[in-house]
């Protein structure tokens, strides 16, 4: 992967060859983020680290991330001078920028994009669509990512998420990348984790302003011995359709978490968040159809690899 980093007046540099590095994705949430490690002297040609403000990395032609740098590190030690850079995707902006408190009589999505994305010179990936939302309220003390993630996921059914030019993505996944994991292929390492810890078994609804309270509950996971309720107090006024809904989702998000598998392939950039993954191995009792939740792809003393975190075709972002 070659690296090129901004700085703040806008100059692009070309860095050093990175000797090792690695670039973590996630279909939304958390952020995406990324660390390197490269040879580097005081003096170097081109402006200091500490006026860089954005990377992006690119492998054979393509661009596999853009993001903001967070971090640069100068190590002077036996090996000898080296740079360690890390950063977070562009999410960044939004989770870093506090919201402005405010109530639309009725938000649209160009609301939305003009009040909370545009401002932070984030581009928006052509082909959105979604639903305008009466009564849409804007919390003092909300990120502006809480804000879209909101009025997307909650109202408009679209995790949103960025993809590897940094542009956000307000529709539902790509489908049709498939990634066959057979015997052919080599995957080093399977995992699978059952985890209860964090599956909820019932959530609670509440109308801050009538009181009204209306019960969703996970019946099969209850069934199993599954103790876990939350509360949700709606932020607005909102139909029961809508309380509904967000109960479902609290519960259909922590269900997501229950079983979840881990392949490690010894090949870079196998598959993206919201990948379909087969699993088709010998001697594993878990093969079958799998969504990409999160990637990880780096390049160390062990050579090239990718980790992928497989939910559920179905799971909720």
């Amino acid at each position: 992967m070659t690296g090129y980093v901004t700085d703040f007046e806008g100059r692009c540099w070309a860095l050093p060859p990175l000797t090792a590095w690695q670039l973590e994705y996630a279909a939304g949430v958390p952020c995406d983020s990324f660390w390197l490690r490269l040879p580097w002297k005081a003096g170097n040609d081109g402006p200091s680290p500490d006026q860089w403000v954005e990377f992006q990395g690119e492998y054979q032609g393509e661009r596999v991330f853009t993001g903001v740098v967070d971090e640069c590190e100068h190590v002077l030690d036996g090996t000898g001078e080296t740079l360690e850079v890390s950063g977070r995707g562009m999410a960044a902006l939004l989770l870093d920028n506090e919201a402005l408190g405010q109530d639309y009589v009725t938000a649209t999505q160009e609301d939305i994009l003009r009040d909370h994305v545009t401002p932070y010179g984030i581009e928006i990936v052509p082909g959105a669509s979604l639903p305008a939302v009466s009564q849409f309220s804007v919390a003092a003390g909300s990120s502006e990512w809480s804000v879209v993630y909101e009025f997307a996921r909650y109202y408009g059914g679209v995790a949103p998420r960025f993809d590897r030019r940094g542009r956000l993505v307000l529709t539902g996944w790509e489908e049709g990348r498939t990634l066959t994991l057979g015997d052919s292929v080599p995957v080093t390492r399977l995992t699978c984790r059952d985890r209860r810890y964090g599956v909820l078994s019932q959530v609670l609804v509440r109308d801050r302003y009538s009181g009204a309270v209306q019960t969703v509950e996970n019946t099969d996971f209850a069934a199993r011995g599954g103790r876990a309720r939350r509360v949700v107090t709606m932020p607005g006024r909102g139909s029961y359709k809508t309380m509904r809904y967000t109960g479902q989702f609290q519960l259909d998000k922590s269900l997501a978490e229950l079983e979840r598998l881990e392949a490690e392939v010894a090949l870079p950039f196998c598959a993206w968040p919201g990948d379909l993954v087969v699993l088709k191995r010998s001697g594993w009792d878990r093969n079958g159809t799998y969504r990409v939740a999160q990637a990880s792809v780096g390049m160390d003393e062990k050579g090239y690899w990718t980790r992928l975190d497989l939910a559920q075709p179905d799971f909720v972002v």
